[in-house]
């Protein structure tokens, strides 16, 4: 009855700011509604103290408020889901990941959340995935048709093609799966994400031979169609295919061509390297940055890959730079003004891996960060890095390690390099190269990756 008092002085205008204050959360507005609220209901003679309450009743309904069918059908979806993720965790990330399969954002906080829980995310797999997120033995197999220009269709013809059996090499791939299912870019991309490694580990030879696969595949249907068979009437065999002789990626080229397949850092992360570093360094994580700033903190340092950068310009004409960072707790943007952009633009590279000073203010729930320094991590790391010992079971691998220790052209090397070549299980040789070389974790993944080095310690 009060509220009916109140609201029988109110004019239609007032009535509808008031409603519009209330729906877009507009807590600026709706203090200004209080005073003409409030000399409405005196005039009504409701007193100004009960009109004082009813307002803010209303104001705090206006921050969350629902009505209780509303709320009761909130309660109920929020139940189910909270039951089959307790019960059913892994099957309950999987399903989340198809309903979401274009976006790759949140593909990366359902993989994040699975590594919490303990959960197995396995690699994209030409013989084992399937067009949505698939779980087996309380695994998930990441979906093919999730990967950048892969669509539903073209798996759809893979995972036909697959039904009589697994595909045992390149050319079995390329003589049963229909030429309607890819075309160069699908290749690369399932080459990039390494859905092909169980047929060849080498991503790069698939990657370079796109093309070869492309031009088997065409041929065994041109053969398959006209009916052509060998002399014995069975049968054609699988074309053969000769892959390019190129060298494998280098770890940290692997994965950036993994994130521009997928969209995240799946396999593991540039960072992953420099785990000792960033110790010495003492770098937060984007998490703990985003927790410290959320109880108070203004200010932080962040280690991260730079993965986007754009620029724009201010409505005053300056231009300013958004930053996409990732590490490995997850994806963040950091900002950047003219100054800035103008001083560290060579650093903020994508693929670049940074040391960054942010500030950062907290907007809501989300955090805001800028850049107020930036330097790359390796000169960051050469500050506390003296040197690497690599570990060797023979000599097999020094032409390879010598390829990678090479600096280039100009540049000058600050660090010691040591062999240590395990001729038993209870001899070892170690020996000191002379000269002084380029160290980095970035080069000691290098090296790390190369067949038959065991380990790579940081001096």
């Amino acid at each position: 009855m009060q509220i009916a008092q109140v609201m029988a002085g109110y004019s239609l205008g007032d009535a509808d700011l008031l409603r519009r204050a209330m729906g877009k959360k507009i807590r600026a507005e709706m203090e200004k509604q209080r005073a003409i609220f409030v000399a409405g209901a005196v005039k009504n003679n409701v007193p100004k103290g009960q009109a004082d309450t009813i307002f803010e009743l209303l104001a705090k309904f206006a921050d969350y408020g629902f009505n209780k069918s509303h709320a009761a059908a909130y309660a109920l979806v929020s139940y189910h889901t909270a039951y089959m993720k307790a019960h059913y965790p892994v099957e309950f990330i999987a399903a989340s990941m198809t309903l979401d399969l274009n976006n790759t954002d949140k593909l990366s906080e359902f993989r994040a959340e699975a590594q919490r829980l303990g959960i197995k995310v396995e690699a994209p797999n030409v013989n084992r995935s399937g067009a949505t997120f698939e779980v087996s033995n309380g695994t998930i197999y990441y979906a093919l048709a999730a990967l950048k220009g892969v669509g539903p269709q073209a798996v759809e013809l893979i995972v036909e093609a697959r039904r009589n059996g697994q595909f045992t090499s390149l050319a079995d791939f390329a003589s049963r799966v229909s030429p309607r299912a890819i075309n160069k870019r699908i290749i690369e991309s399932l080459a990039a994400a390494g859905a092909f490694d169980t047929l060849e580990p080498n991503r790069a030879r698939v990657f370079a031979g796109a093309d070869a696969i492309l031009a088997a595949c065409q041929r065994s249907h041109e053969a398959a169609t006209s009916g052509q068979n060998d002399m014995f009437g069975g049968a054609a065999d699988a074309p053969t295919i000769m892959l390019p002789q190129v060298e494998p990626w280098l770890p940290a080229e692997k994965l950036r061509r993994e994130y521009d397949a997928i969209g995240f850092f799946l396999s593991g992360h540039p960072l992953d390297d420099y785990a000792t570093v960033l110790k010495r360094l003492r770098v937060q994580s984007w998490s703990e940055f985003s927790r410290a700033v959320k109880t108070g903190a203004t200010a932080g340092k962040v280690a991260a890959t730079v993965v986007s950068r754009m620029e724009r310009r201010t409505k005053t004409g300056n231009k300013m730079g958004i930053i996409g960072l990732s590490d490995p707790t997850g994806h963040f943007e950091a900002v950047l003004f003219s100054e800035g952009l103008a001083q560290y633009r060579d650093v903020l590279e994508p693929g670049a891996a940074v040391l960054l000073q942010l500030g950062a203010e907290l907007q809501g729930e989300d955090v805001r960060a800028r850049v107020l320094h930036a330097e790359a991590l390796d000169a960051a790391a050469a500050k506390t890095q003296k040197g690497l010992r690599i570990f060797l079971r023979d000599t097999k691998p020094l032409e390879s390690i010598a390829k990678r220790l090479s600096p280039p052209a100009g540049q000058a090397g600050s660090g010691d390099i040591a062999l240590v070549l395990r001729l038993d299980l209870q001899t070892e040789v170690e020996f000191k190269l002379e000269g002084r070389f380029q160290v980095s974790p970035q080069i000691a993944g290098a090296i790390k990756a190369v067949a038959g080095v065991e380990m790579v310690e940081t001096l």
